[in-house]
């Protein structure tokens, strides 16, 4: 599997011109932009824009859902594979290695956009006023890349794809709201792979159910879920799992002749303290507390 460490060598494999910048480079697609015709990984950043009509991607070895006008945005070392791309109209890739960010705000920043982590099925489809917008911080960041840079043009790059990737934020929002109407409320779904994970003997066989475990029952990434319940709930996929736990274990402990430790264990619990400080924080008394009081 290739690995890119350098734009240079990237653009020079994919037919593009030379970059201007050895850590930050653009490429606007003219109705096809694949990059390679087999699996890669890099040390960029990637952002892209296109409107596909035919052809594969694959990021974390799972298909994005590229139908519409769609940005995907990958992290470094991801697996990602482009190949027999067709457009209606044009697209764009931004590369950014991630040394560019080294000592600005953006090298901290850009962890916090869970997008960068979504593998299935999730891109960012756009409204056509939404894609107006980043047409628009695109042709800023390209302004800035293709004039003689000085010491200004990192920071004005730089801020224009910080704004870029704050809107996104804000699309994506608006994409869980109306995805939701659409499919029903994932809460309710999440909840309900929880029982069949529970009620299929999981607990025994593998423990506590993660949010990886019940993000693949859904078909989607983990931390697309997870910003989907928070975005319905308040709460991530993680609180909703405790609140589940809890709430089996006040159940037993009132319904059933059994220690506070065979009930930790019987829902999954490896460590008992574990469970005890989990149901203290969700409860507001210890489970022993809890069982003492029900049988006073």
């Amino acid at each position: 599997m290739k690995h890119y460490k350098s734009l240079i060598e990237l653009h020079k494999d994919n037919g593009f011109p030379p970059p201007e910048h050895p850590q930050f480079s653009i490429y606007q697609c003219n109705h096809a932009c694949s990059i390679g015709d087999r699996e890669f990984t890099s040390d960029f950043y990637m952002i892209g824009f296109k409107k596909l009509i035919s052809g594969v991607i694959l990021y974390g070895r799972t298909k994005y859902d590229h139908q519409c006008g769609s940005m995907m945005f990958f992290k470094p070392r991801q697996i990602i594979e482009m190949k027999n791309l067709e457009m209606d109209e044009d697209g764009f890739l931004i590369f950014i290695h991630e040394d560019y960010l080294s000592g600005h705000t953006l090298h901290n920043d850009i962890k916090k956009y869970h997008y960068f982590d979504y593998e299935t099925n999730e891109a960012l489809h756009l409204s056509p006023g939404e894609e107006k917008t980043i047409w628009e911080l695109y042709h800023k960041i390209e302004t800035e890349y293709r004039n003689n840079q000085d010491e200004y043009s990192r920071e004005l790059i730089l801020a224009n794809v910080d704004t870029m990737l704050k809107y996104s934020q804000r699309f994506y929002k608006r994409q869980f709201l109306n995805r939701t109407e659409i499919s029903g409320k994932t809460v309710t779904k999440f909840n309900d792979e929880i029982n069949r994970y529970v009620a299929n003997g999981m607990l025994d066989i593998k423990g506590l159910p993660s949010v990886h475990d019940i993000a693949e029952r859904l078909n989607i990434s983990a931390g697309y879920l997870s910003d989907v319940l928070k975005q319905e709930s308040g709460k991530t996929a993680l609180e909703h799992i405790h609140i589940y736990l809890i709430s089996e274990a006040k159940n037993k402990l009132i319904g059933e002749d059994k220690s506070v430790s065979e009930i930790a264990y019987a829902l999954g619990f490896e460590n008992l303290s574990y469970f005890s400080r989990l149901f203290k924080k969700e409860v507001g008394i210890s489970p022993n507390l809890f069982k003492k009081q029900l049988l006073n």
